[in-house]
């Protein structure tokens, strides 16, 4: 039997890979000498830049930069040839945000602005910028304000990879939709909102591009659609993109199933994150959905999902589910329920 293994991170719990060996060793206590190829995956957010370094054989490059709250991060690139591969959650993801200091009000995406100039510097001609996981809703207004870096970045062909669809502004904006998860309450939100209006005339008055319903422009708290229009970033969505980069066709010929997972799987899950990406580049093989927490389980198995299954027992809370020793365990046992029926 051949498993293809192929999730998402488990976000602030897990990444990738660690999701993807939890998966492998429930896999193997049930059928020792099954072919079960490990593919970790991200659709632009946390954990990119290695996953991606990785599989085409570059090197990853330590840089320091603002964090979002204003201290001090150490991201690293990846460098193939003259491309760089940054994920824009390495220097102001949530993941870098204790809980109680999370305020998209203050969140700078600086760090990124840093960031993309450190990879230009350091030779690379081609950027590919995964958005996602951001603690941030600033517009792009703090990567823009590094100095020089439109004119660094004159020339330089980018790619933007999207974990969302969303547009910069209204009712599927960025701080209607995302800023909640970022920590905003309602009247937050309503600031936000109004702060990413004044942020897109101030992108239209510099560059002549209207952004505020452009698909994707909202993705990392409106970075993509500042992206595209200061930096003339091609928005791409992001799990096609790396699955296109890894080969992930080839990878999963005369594959029996697939597994792939996140933390959350929910009416989100459909538009563009990972599993909804493996399950499109399927080719009718079996995808198991195993995620920490599922909803909309109706809607995700109309989709075409195996099965979505939840791998937190009901009963145990977030802040007991999301440590690492427990989800590990919760997913070696999903796994081996996928076999064993």
């Amino acid at each position: 039997m051949k498993v293809v293994v192929a999730p998402d991170s488990f976000k602030e719990c897990l990444d990738a890979g660690e999701v993807a060996s939890a998966i492998a060793e429930g896999l193997y206590s049930v059928i020792p000498d099954a072919e079960v190829k490990l593919i970790p995956l991200s659709d632009g957010g946390e954990g990119m830049a290695g996953i991606l370094t990785e599989s085409l054989g570059g090197e990853l490059v330590p840089v320091k930069v603002t964090g979002p709250v204003g201290e001090t991060v150490e991201p690293r690139f990846g460098r193939v040839g003259r491309t760089a591969i940054l994920d824009v959650a390495s220097a102001c993801g949530l993941n870098l945000v204790p809980k109680e200091r999370r305020n998209p009000l203050i969140a700078t995406s600086v760090g990124v602005g840093e960031l993309i100039v450190a990879a230009i510097q350091s030779g690379c001609e081609e950027l590919l910028i995964g958005l996602g996981g951001s603690a941030t809703c600033d517009g792009g207004e703090g990567m823009m304000s590094v100095p020089g870096l439109r004119t660094i970045a004159s020339g330089v062909k980018i790619k933007a990879l999207c974990d969302v669809d969303n547009p910069f502004l209204g009712p599927d904006g960025a701080a209607r939709v995302f800023g909640p998860q970022k920590g905003a309450d309602p009247q937050m939100v309503e600031k936000l909102e109004k702060r990413m209006e004044l942020q897109a005339a101030r992108i239209l008055s510099q560059t002549g591009i209207e952004v505020s319903m452009i698909p994707g422009a909202g993705a990392a708290g409106g970075l993509g659609g500042a992206l595209h229009a200061y930096l003339g970033a091609e928005l791409v969505p992001g799990i096609e993109t790396v699955l296109d980069v890894i080969g992930f066709d080839r990878e999963i010929v005369d594959a029996d199933l697939i597994i792939t997972g996140e933390g959350t799987s929910d009416l989100q899950t459909l538009s563009g994150k990972v599993p909804m990406g493996v399950l499109r580049r399927s080719m009718g093989i079996p995808v198991y959905l195993l995620s920490g927490r599922v909803k909309d389980r109706d809607s995700l198995l109309a989709a075409g999902f195996a099965a979505a299954i939840q791998v937190t027992p009901d009963g145990i809370p977030t802040s007991e589910a999301i440590k690492p020793d427990i989800a590990k365990t919760n997913l070696r046992l999903a796994a081996t329920r996928i076999l064993s029926s």
